[in-house]
Order: C-alpha cells, then structure tokens, then sequence
C-alpha cells in the first residue's frame, strides 16, 4: 500500500512560570509554545513486486550518523507490535536513539489497535529548526543568511541543545506524522479536539515512557496546543500500565489513550483561553552556554520540600499567586481597547515572581535564580522596552526569558547589550563564565499542525 507523503511540526515550550509547582497538581504552570519547530516528514520506502520489508528507517540529516532503522513484527499474547533497533551496517555498534525508538513502537501499537491497516514500510526525517540547538555560526543571532534548516556537523549526543523542549516537540511531531500517515481522518483527526486528546495522550505516555519517568507533562501539553495554562496529570494513569511486549499491553494503551477501561478520564488540565499576549509585545530567550543539571537541581528541591514542609507550601503559594497574577495581566492588556497601555502592572508581577523564585533558591539551597542571572536579568531589565525577565523553567544558568516590547530598538539595544555581555558564573560552583546570545524565537499559540511536505523535499534523502 503507498501513502501520500505527510509532514507534522511541533512547537518548543519555555515555562515562563510555575517552574517546579508545576510537578504538583495542586498548582499550574504558565507555558509558552515557542515558534521554533520540530518537523517530521514521513513517505513511503518503495519495494520491487514480490519483496516484503517491514522496515522504517528514520534519519536526521542536520546530525552525523543520525539514522535508524527499525523491524516490527506482532507478538505473542495480544502483547502488540515488538519493534527492534537494526544495525546499518553490520560492523557497526547498533546506534540507539531512545526518543525515537519509544515514540515508534508505542505510535505502531495504538494504530494496530484502533484500525486495521497494513502498516507498511516507511521512511521517516526529521529536522529541527535552528534555534534548538546552539552554534558557533550566527544563524543564533537571527541573520538572513542562515539556511532553514542548520547542518550541524556533530553525532547529535554532542549537539549543544538551548532547552526548547526538543524532546518532548520530537515525540510529539514524529507521534502525530505517524497517526496522521496511517491512519485515515474518519479514524483520528488530529485537528478535532478527540483527535488532539488522543494525540497529547499518546505522546505523553511515550515521552514518559522515553525519558523513564512519569513527568509533568507540561511540554508535551505546549507541542500538543501551544501556550497554555497547564496541571499535571496523575502520574498513576501512566505508572501502573504493563510494559511493550507482555500480555495485553497494546489494549492497556489503546484504553489509556482513548481515555476509556479502568483508566478513565485524564485529570489533566489545558486551558489555552487562560493565556493571551498583548498586541506590542512579545517573548524572547536568552541561551546561557553554561548548563544546569535539572534532574539533581529538582530532586534537591523536592528533598527540601520534603525536609520543610510549612515553609515550601507557604513559597509555593505565594508563587502560585504570583504566577496567576502574571497570566491574568497578560490576558487583561491582551483585552484592553486602549491603544498604549501601560505595563506597570505586569512589571511587578515580574518583580513578585522572581522575589518568590530567589527566596525558593535561598530556602532549598538550589541556584534557581543564582546571582549572575540576577545580575543578567537585572540588566536587561534597564534596557527601554523590556517588561521583565525570569529564569524559566527549573532555572539554573541554561537561559533566561524576556518579554520586551515588540520594537526593532528594543530588540537592537538587547543584542547590543548581550553581544558585550560577560557572564561570570559562579565562583566554586563549578559554573564557567559563558556566551549570551538571544534566540530568533518568539512566542506560538499554535501547537501541533500539518505542513506541506513538497517544502521540505530539498533535505530528504
């Protein structure tokens, strides 16, 4: 069977505020959707008359021997699709990619559940957009000359990532090609709001599965429906299912997908009508080329939480506040008639936000917002036209993230200002001094969506 080619892109997401309450139900994260993109093409492999190949190769043409190649076959036991990793060449080391492989085999099972098609052969490419990934060129620094799509020249292990959200934008994109390639629109559409729910279930369960935890979720929300106001799921709709490959384990995720059995409704909420910005302004990140370790940096908060129960709640109140009075500003001025208002208001929303966030980092013993990022932020903040600033996210020395007034002047006396800019680190922390550069993305509303797949051909091999 031959398939019309598709092509799938998915947002990256910068958590602007709920940065570790989002972990918790009892509190929300303010999620941006960032225009920068992961595309996912997805064609058929065709084979001569009488040659069977269940095979899908998939390939990253930006990275050095970033391809993978994948059999499936069904399994014993209503155990669902086993898919195995292949060699390319049988003298090499069999070349892993966990993202891929997990988004693969759970996408296969869900369609081999929910239809009846003859899953054949596939080719598979994925690009990223540049901003994803740091570079010494200057396609960072927004100039017209860089290609769409960057050629990085490394093994994608030791590409230096900006913290989009490449992964959970990858998974979600490279779920959302697959469904929309082989299943028909009369079975999932991904532009209804089943087809969605099902995608964002789908993706959150391979994510999680992925990175080998149950998470938040809140960036597989933003890849899914772009900005929004966002509370976790329970993590035991997704803990308590059986592995690939053991009995039933195709029905248990076509159930926890489609919401239906023992499972039931995800308690998740997504409320994208909670998150507006106002005509004249818009986002920017910052990357840091210094790096944090999220992982040790959340458990050591989670550890205090633990240790000092009282004081964390009274923080994470505070800052549960701060953050709805953030997305409530940003959604009254986004309404406001008036031509110029003024932005007072969410100037200290900033400043309440980030006063809870350094108080968190004191308490806990974390660098959330460790001094050389207030000092950063406190001088982007003195340039006319920026509103504030925090450090998104888990925090740390990774970026940082304005929002500015949407000005070319803003925007040049910014660059001007990071072009000079000497990020110092910290002494006996183990943090280097770094470059600063901003990205060339912006805020996006929008999440998944359907590309044309003509306008990628050029990178397709």
């Amino acid at each position: 069977m031959v398939h019309d080619a598709v092509a799938v892109s998915a947002p990256g997401k910068v958590l602007l505020a709920g940065g570790y309450l989002v972990l918790d139900k009892a509190y929300t994260g303010l999620v941006f959707g960032l225009d920068a993109r992961i595309h996912v093409v997805v064609r058929d492999i065709p084979t001569r008359n009488g040659v069977t190949l269940n095979e899908i190769v998939v390939n990253s043409p930006q990275f050095l021997g970033a391809v993978w190649e994948y059999g499936y076959r069904l399994t014993e036991r209503h155990g669902g699709i086993k898919v195995t990793p292949l060699r390319v060449d049988a003298d090499l080391n069999l070349n892993r990619n966990a993202f891929v492989e997990t988004a693969l085999g759970y996408a296969l099972n869900y369609i081999a559940t929910v239809s009846s098609p003859v899953i054949a052969p596939a080719s598979v490419t994925i690009l990223a957009d540049n901003d994803y990934y740091s570079n010494p060129t200057d396609h960072a620094n927004g100039s017209a000359t860089s290609p769409r799509f960057h050629n990085f020249g490394v093994p994608i292990a030791k590409a230096h990532k900006t913290g989009l959200g490449s992964s959970a934008a990858l998974v979600t994109a490279f779920t959302a090609a697959l469904l929309t390639y082989y299943l028909p629109k009369s079975t999932l559409d991904l532009t209804t709001d089943s087809g969605a729910r099902k995608l964002h279930n789908l993706a959150q369960a391979a994510h999680c599965a992925a990175q080998g935890k149950v998470g938040s979720g809140f960036d597989v929300a933003s890849a899914v429906y772009g900005s929004c106001l966002y509370r976790r799921f329970s993590p035991s709709i997704l803990s308590n299912h059986v592995e690939p490959g053991q009995a039933n384990y195709a029905s248990q995720l076509r159930d926890i997908v489609d919401e239906t059995g023992e499972t039931g409704k995800w308690d998740t909420e997504i409320r994208k009508d909670a998150v507006k910005v106002p005509k004249g302004l818009r986002l920017v990140m910052c990357d840091v080329s210094c790096g944090s370790q999220t992982p040790g940096m959340v458990k050591q908060v989670l550890a205090w939480r633990k240790e000092k129960p009282e004081e964390a709640d009274t923080m994470w109140t505070e800052l549960q506040q701060a953050n709805e009075g953030l997305a409530a500003e940003l959604k009254a001025l986004a309404e406001f008639e008036e031509t110029s208002p003024g932005y007072d208001g969410l100037k200290q929303c900033f400043t309440r936000i980030r006063e809870g966030i350094r108080s968190m980092s004191e308490a806990s013993g974390v660098p959330i917002e460790p001094p050389s990022q207030t000092e950063l932020i406190d001088a982007c903040e003195a340039v006319p036209g920026v509103i504030g600033g925090v450090v998104p996210g888990a925090g740390g020395y990774d970026a940082i993230s304005l929002l500015i007034e949407d000005k070319d002047e803003t925007v040049s006396a910014l660059r001007k200002l990071l072009a000079g800019w000497k990020f110092r680190g910290e002494s006996g922390g183990g943090v280097g001094g770094g470059r600063v550069s901003m990205l060339g993305v912006r805020e996006e509303m929008v999440g998944v969506k359907a590309e044309d797949a003509e306008s990628y051909r050029q990178w397709l091999t």
